[in-house]
């Protein structure tokens, strides 16, 4: 004779149990309570929503270049406006890709866009998706400096920084189900996390360092990466950058450690005149 508790254990071992137990709570409401509002929710959209719940600590790539295109679309026009210029784009783009061939996830298709922004700032989502203002640009001295902030965020993605902050801050506000987060939810706290939280420590050097190999192996000076953070330091008021990626000195310190002398200063892009010519004409067209 099977013994009833034994069925239920099976059965709650199993991993596919608890989407399917979060199912049928809905759908439970939708029987139980005719004039509630999930009442109104047709046949059709329920599943949908059931479908649009994800799960942050366990995506595949596919899944991070969607949730990356949707944060994309949330952001844009709403959070900032993209810089319409498809010769600085395209330059941007140059860089990011030679960098990101060589990172730790090359197969991901990265995306680098320009914000209009006089701010010095750059971040990046998920799937790929890398945001540089068209103040950075401004503010860095030649190619490498922007390259290494390029390869500083492509190391965020690599490590999948912002899916694990995305995690923790979800448990903590409690609004992470045993089937994971619904995917607008999932949005709005990414987009959220993005652009106005700062990273944690452990998360800026880890990104520094991955990304300085990144630099190397691309062919630029890993010493571009000091370069441009003491640059920074040096503005009469902190940059919107500094206040996103903290303690830049210990990064300073960490960086110069990791640097072998005798290739520093070895690789592309220390052109200051070349970087200018090409870059300030693009920058003062002013485009839309």
């Amino acid at each position: 004779m099977l013994n009833p508790l034994s069925f239920v254990s099976r059965w709650l071992g199993r991993r596919w149990f608890y989407p399917l137990l979060s199912f049928a709570v809905a759908l439970s409401l939708v029987v139980v309570t005719p004039h509630s509002t999930q009442a109104q929710i047709p046949w059709r959209d329920l599943i949908r929503q059931g479908i649009q719940v994800i799960q942050l600590s366990n995506m595949s790539p596919q899944q991070e270049v969607q949730l990356g295109q949707q944060m994309n679309d949330r952001m844009a026009g709403r959070q900032f406006r993209l810089y319409r210029n498809s010769q600085i784009t395209s330059y941007v783009d140059e860089i990011g890709q030679r960098l990101a061939a060589v990172s730790e996830r090359p197969n991901l298709p990265f995306t680098f866009q320009v914000v209009r922004d006089d701010n010095v700032n750059a971040f990046a989502t998920t799937g790929g998706f890398v945001y540089v203002t068209t103040g950075l640009l401004r503010t860095a001295d030649n190619e490498a400096q922007l390259a290494s902030v390029l390869a500083h965020e492509i190391g965020h993605i690599t490590r999948r920084h912002l899916l694990q902050q995305m995690r923790q801050s979800a448990i903590a506000q409690g609004i992470v189900t045993a089937a994971g987060l619904d995917r607008s939810t999932a949005v709005n706290l990414g987009v959220d996390l993005a652009l106005n939280r700062p990273r944690s420590r452990k998360d800026e050097f880890e990104a520094d360092q991955t990304g300085l190999r990144t630099l190397a192996q691309a062919g630029y000076p890993q010493s571009a990466m000091v370069g441009f953070m003491e640059k920074l330091l040096d503005r009469p008021s902190p940059p919107t950058v500094l206040s996103t990626h903290p303690a830049t000195r210990d990064r300073i310190a960490a960086i110069e450690r990791a640097l072998d002398p005798a290739r520093a200063n070895v690789g592309d892009g220390l052109d200051e005149t070349a970087y200018k010519t090409q870059i300030q004409p693009l920058l003062s067209a002013n485009p839309r």
